[in-house]
């Protein structure tokens, strides 16, 4: 084996630990900040942590790396450890009203970081469409883990997915909290960017 095919390998060797080590990071974040309390907002809704920290991973971890984290972190959960939110685990937490949303989680790194990466591709991480094509991703995995979250609560908790129950699933469960989930889009794109240029350019990323 020649010097070049060594040093390749072992940059290689060097890049899957650090990628490990990372997602290994993240996984932890999300456990921890899945235990903090909401924030209180003047509409009453409290803002939770949990869904910003996901969609975090996926833009400072990329589209692969920040879905296997969010995984990760369910499968933890369904084998028993206390990681859901009020320290509970087990798969039966994954058959309450909630568990749409729980299920979905790694939506919202896989589409926040292929929004990342789609605009990255196109223009670099600087630019209109970097930033469109990220809000974008953070949208639409939001948007999906609200529709998938008020499937199941139609089914499971209010006995069918029907367009009442659906009427009655979107009431509960997502229209009180348009405005936090607008507010969590925001500080991702932002803290999120801002993160992933600092880590870079200390040679973290």
């Amino acid at each position: 084996m020649s010097e070049i095919q060594t040093k390749e390998q072992n940059r290689s060797q060097g890049s899957k630990v650090a990628d490990t080590c990372r997602i290994g990071l993240f996984t932890a974040l999300i456990c921890v900040i899945s235990q903090l309390p909401g924030i209180p907002l003047p509409g009453g809704v409290p803002m939770t942590l949990q869904t910003l920290i996901l969609p975090l991973a996926g833009i400072i971890l990329g589209p692969v790396n920040g879905t296997i984290a969010s995984l990760i972190y369910l499968l933890l959960g369904i084998v028993g450890l206390p990681v859901f939110s009020g320290f509970k685990g087990g798969f039966g937490v994954l058959m309450g009203a909630t568990g749409g949303f729980i299920i979905s989680f790694p939506l919202l790194p896989l589409f926040a970081g292929l929004g990342l990466k789609i605009g990255a591709k196109k223009q670099g991480e600087k630019g209109v469409f970097y930033y469109v094509s990220l809000t974008v991703g953070l949208v639409l995995g939001a948007v999906l883990n609200y529709v998938v979250g008020t499937f199941w609560f139609a089914g499971v908790y209010l006995g069918g997915i029907t367009a009442e129950n659906l009427g009655k699933g979107f009431a509960a469960c997502v229209l009180p909290f348009i405005p936090t989930a607008i507010i969590k889009i925001i500080l991702a794109l932002l803290l999120g960017t801002l993160l992933r240029r600092t880590l870079k350019k200390a040679s973290l990323l």
